[in-house]
């Protein structure tokens, strides 16, 4: 079954003390794997697909993801999140205002 909606999550490592930092470092991982469980916990499977991400390029935002197919992007995105993000915006239709990164820059 092809997913109606995807969320890529950056799970990108850089090495210890790059001044960028790393998604990784800063939870990427756990905010994934939250995500999934909450999918699983809602049904979600199958019609929503969640996956890793090597750099989105907007590091200094903390941990970034992205959902498609409506180009949503989220940062400082954390382990807390997950239940709203997949409830709310993924079931719901309705993306998280507090963690929206406005790319129109």
């Amino acid at each position: 079954m092809k997913p109606e909606k995807h969320i890529f999550v950056c799970v990108h490592e850089r090495p210890p003390g790059d001044p960028r930092g790393s998604c990784l470092e800063r939870g990427g991982r756990k905010v994934l794997d939250a995500l999934k469980g909450e999918l699983f916990e809602a049904e979600l499977l199958g019609t929503v697909k969640a996956s890793g991400s090597t750099c989105l390029g907007q590091c200094e935002h903390g941990v970034v993801a992205v959902t498609y197919p409506e180009g949503a992007w989220y940062k400082g995105v954390a382990v807390a999140d997950a239940e709203e993000i997949v409830l709310d915006h993924l079931d719901e239709g309705e993306p998280l205002e507090r963690l929206e990164l406005d790319l129109s820059d």
